[in-house]
């Protein structure tokens, strides 16, 4: 079951990225979005630097032939809402504590990883979205900003960027709309609900048996770990997985190291695997992926 569920994030993720795209562009297969998120977490998972970020938007620009700022765009608040959801349903955990604290006993340094890194991620989400909310909301004042700090360069490159920086602001435009922010936050729920289904069933393969909703702060923590930009996650995931497990749930040391690296490479193997398939249909390989984007509309 867990090798059916490790791509479901893949699925989600592409319904939510479609409902942004739809502003710029209607009617965008689904295969398109699946394939340059599939491509792009298969490159996360290869190269350091979190790499797959600047090729899945490059991917669907191309392939789709959309503007790659307005790409770029909706990359930078899918992200933020990631980040928004996870802090949200660690909130409502935190909040909600006193209903299930028999079988909840954490640690004095699991509650203490919590709030940290809750805080810590709540800060930034805030920081971003206020960010980019000014971006959209004054427009004119940014592109107007970003053209006099390309002042220095040639009029061909600053011309270029201030055109992609145009596009990315675009990718933004959906915030214009209370009711797209709904839908938007809705979708974000339902791809990170689907990311705790699949750790809920690994860990009943373990025979570690805990109910749904006490797996929030731990996928919480794996989200902090994963976004350290190692390749494949490694190490931060891996770190946080453990911390989780043993600081949150006692579950034996020795267990939880055994847990983390089959559920890291469960979902490092389908994704390539899937990635790569892809790459062959396309006619292309990771090392060729820097054509991405010659075709695309500049």
């Amino acid at each position: 079951m867990s090798v059916f569920l490790a791509p479901l994030h893949l699925v989600t993720r592409s319904l939510r990225w479609d409902y942004l795209i739809r502003h710029e562009k209607k009617g965008v297969p689904f295969y398109s979005f699946f394939a340059a998120n599939t491509v792009g977490f298969t490159v996360n998972a290869v190269f350091p630097g979190r790499l797959g970020e600047l090729v899945r938007p490059l991917y669907l620009a191309q392939k789709e032939n959309i503007k790659k700022g307005f790409c770029f765009g909706t990359i930078v608040v899918e992200r933020t809402f990631d980040t928004f959801t996870m802090c949200f349903f660690l909130g409502v955990f935190l909040l909600a504590r006193p209903l299930f604290i028999s079988r909840f006993q954490a640690g004095a340094e699991g509650y203490a990883s919590l709030r940290l890194w809750g805080i810590v991620g709540l800060a930034l989400t805030v920081f971003l979205l206020a960010f980019i909310l000014s971006m959209y909301f004054s427009r004119e004042k940014t592109l107007a900003f970003i053209a006099r700090l390309l002042k220095p360069f040639p009029e061909k490159i600053s011309h270029k960027v201030l055109a992609i920086s145009e596009e990315f602001i675009c990718g933004l435009k959906f915030f214009h709309s209370m009711q797209n922010l709904l839908m938007y936050t809705l979708y974000s729920f339902v791809v990170w609900l689907g990311i705790i289904l699949l750790y809920w069933v690994f860990f009943l393969a373990f025979g570690i048996k805990l109910s749904y909703f006490l797996l929030v702060p731990y996928v919480f923590l794996t989200m902090v770990g994963a976004s350290i930009p190692t390749p494949g996650m490694v190490g931060g995931f891996h770190y946080f997985s453990r911390l989780g497990m043993t600081s949150l749930y006692k579950i034996d040391p020795n267990l939880a190291v055994g847990v983390t690296i089959l559920v890291h490479a469960l979902q490092i193997v389908v994704t390539s695997v899937l990635g790569y398939a892809i790459l062959w249909k396309e006619g292309m390989s990771l090392f060729q992926l820097k054509r991405l984007g010659e075709k695309a509309e500049p």
